[in-house]
């Protein structure tokens, strides 16, 4: 499999949001969606288990609540997605712009709000059966995810920071439209610099998500609330988390970061070449058919 690395501002919003829709687009850097989709019911399981340890009376029930959310997600969902992947391709025509591409960007976040929503009782099951020690276990996953952060996207001067950014920006570009000339290459450079350096920000609202959710999970252990109660503190959580992200992107240094990558995929659209063009066109067609195929199979 190839490292996956989205190139807009809101990847690692999107992974947070919703693990199941990142699996989908994530995985796709695998030579067949399907495959990779295939088992992304255990992943999403490991993905748990490294969070908070589940013990063994929890094992077997988050096996059977996944594969149930997995059966939703497969009869309900993969259409759209292709629908949605081949609206996406007539960006490639050259003939959009930066509101159009940020509307897509919308249309997959309302997507992984619904995810989130339809795990609802799953989630609110797994946090009713949380012991303390999972609570800290928790903790300190954030707390390390938080430092990896720190390390990875704070440290070195602007220049530094722009490199990587870049780096991980092309690797994404060349997974879709396969490889660039020197010269592209150079104009791609440009347009990612040209952004915005937004990762302190990015950090202090992944802060502030974190806390929300260790103060729910805290209320949850000491004070016991029934299923239906917890079902509604999660829904409220997801909902807030979604409109907090909203208002956030409304800010001026969010919204100049937004505009600035939409322009980025626009440079990249313009001087792509008609093989390039051509590429990135087969390579969605090839995961709305992996879609549409999981989908029928799901029927």
């Amino acid at each position: 499999m190839r490292k996956f690395n989205m190139p807009h501002p809101a990847a690692s919003a999107l992974r947070r949001c919703s693990l199941l829709l990142f699996l989908l687009l994530a995985l796709s850097a695998c030579s067949s969606l399907r495959l990779a989709y295939n088992n992304g019911d255990t992943l999403l399981y490991w993905w748990l288990d490294g969070y908070v340890d589940l013990n063994s009376s929890q094992k077997s029930r988050v096996k059977t609540d996944i594969d149930k959310l997995f059966q939703w997600h497969r009869s309900t969902q993969l259409h759209d997605y292709a629908q949605l992947l081949q609206a996406s391709q007539q960006h490639l025509n050259g003939s959009t712009d930066s509101a159009h591409l940020r509307a897509s960007y919308d249309e997959v976040k309302q997507r992984s709000q619904v995810v989130l929503l339809q795990a609802v009782p799953e989630l609110a099951d797994l946090l009713r059966s949380l012991r303390p020690e999972q609570v800290a276990t928790l903790e300190k996953k954030f707390a390390a995810n938080n430092a990896e952060f720190r390390d990875k996207y704070l440290q070195g001067d602007i220049q530094t920071q722009q490199k990587l950014r870049y780096k991980k920006t092309l690797e994404q570009l060349e997974l879709w439209f396969g490889d660039f000339s020197d010269a592209q290459e150079a104009q791609i450079r440009k347009a990612s610099d040209a952004r915005p350096l937004i990762n302190a920000l990015w950090l202090e609202q992944r802060l502030h998500r974190q806390q929300e959710i260790l103060a729910l999970v805290r209320k949850v252990q000491h004070d016991k609330p029934d299923r239906e109660t917890t079902m509604a503190l999660l829904r409220s959580l997801i909902v807030d988390a979604f409109r907090q992200q909203e208002n956030a992107a409304r800010g001026a240094d969010f919204e100049a970061y937004e505009e600035a990558t939409a322009q980025m995929v626009l440079t990249v659209i313009r001087l792509s070449t008609t093989a390039q063009k051509a590429h990135a066109k087969q390579r969605m067609q090839g995961w709305i058919r992996d879609l549409n195929r999981l989908a029928q199979e799901a029927r």
